[in-house]
């Protein structure tokens, strides 16, 4: 396994962080068994992967619950990391958000689902200009004091709200962010303009999330869609049409002319841009995940790479992954 710094921490992570978004679901809806969770994260653990990815929203605390049970005993050895913001109550109109009374509360929540004394890296899920940043950082950095959590870090930030956030933490002298989880793949690239540079400038940790797209990039959905998958019956985004479809075609040649699958390509692109950290793997089966593993670990040629850029160009897209709430003048899509 290679492990690589987890930004300026020195924390070393592999090179694959297993993402835990679809434990706690129902298995007809594109989730997984719970036993299956079990054996899927011990398989991790034994191909070296020391580094897991959850959230509290992910099925309303279910995936952190079964993601606790599943390291217990293991701890010590694991890099956990999991996010706050989304919506946890249907009924409190303060169970969400970037808020000190709520980045406090959903903290200790998680530590009792995950059943540890402490995160190692505790991110904030999507932005909230509506509250000021140094609210947000400032509950952060009691958190750290407190021995709750090691770092913090944010996910699908716009770069002016990483820098903000960058340079209030720095007036403050707290801590601040240390790293950054965006979605970043071959259909989307926004991140390249300019997150990834600021990213790399101040060595923040970059964690991509979806980098297959929805599982699109492994070109499962370029025939028939199959069952239980995350497009199958619902796709109110549109991510999968003609577009994509006839990009990720191009895709697959250009894997077939190097003997490597899709899965191999996209992941394998991912790990080995400039900056990146670790991207976000999720799997269902521990052939998948093994395979994903290897995959992000791999070397592409170097024509590869100017064979890519060739489809979708440099920080531009195809589909919208790269949005959330930029600013108050901005329209949220998710």
């Amino acid at each position: 396994m290679q492990y690589r710094s987890l930004g300026r921490t020195g924390v070393q992570v592999s090179v694959a962080c297993f993402g835990t978004m679809t434990f706690g679901w129902e298995p007809d809806d594109w989730g997984t068994h719970e036993k299956d969770c079990y054996k899927l994260v011990d398989k991790a653990l034994d191909l070296g992967v020391n580094f897991f990815d959850t959230a509290d929203v992910y099925a309303r605390g279910t995936s952190e619950s079964i993601l606790g049970k599943a390291l217990k005993g293991k701890r010590d050895g694991v890099v956990l990391a999991t996010k706050c913001h989304g919506k946890m109550s249907d009924t409190d109109p303060n169970m969400w958000g970037n808020t000190r009374r709520h980045i406090t509360q959903a903290c200790e929540d998680s530590l009792k689902r995950l059943k540890t004394d402490w995160i190692d890296l505790y991110q904030i899920h999507r932005p909230q200009p509506s509250v000021a940043i140094d609210e947000t950082i400032r509950a952060l950095e009691d958190l750290v004091r407190a021995g709750k959590i090691r770092y913090a870090g944010c996910s699908t930030f716009a770069a002016w709200q990483v820098c903000e956030a960058h340079y209030v933490a720095k007036h403050l002298g707290l801590s601040g962010f240390v790293s950054e989880q965006p979605p970043y793949n071959l259909l989307d690239r926004r991140i390249e303009r300019e997150l990834l540079p600021f990213l790399r400038t101040y060595d923040y940790a970059v964690i991509p999330w979806s980098p297959l797209a929805g599982g699109q990039l492994s070109g499962k959905y370029l025939d028939v869609k199959p069952k239980n998958a995350r497009y199958s019956t619902t796709d109110p985004q549109k991510r999968v049409n003609r577009a994509t479809t006839e990009a990720i075609r191009r895709y697959k040649i250009i894997a077939d002319r190097y003997e490597l699958s899709m899965t191999q390509l996209a992941l394998a692109w991912v790990a080995n841009q400039p900056g990146i950290t670790a991207p976000i793997i999720g799997a269902r089966s521990e052939q998948q995940l093994e395979d994903s593993v290897a995959a992000c670990q791999l070397q592409l040629p170097e024509k590869a790479y100017e064979q890519i850029d060739r489809v979708v160009e440099p920080g531009d897209h195809l589909i919208d992954y790269y949005s959330a709430n930029f600013g108050p003048n901005v329209r949220p899509s998710i």
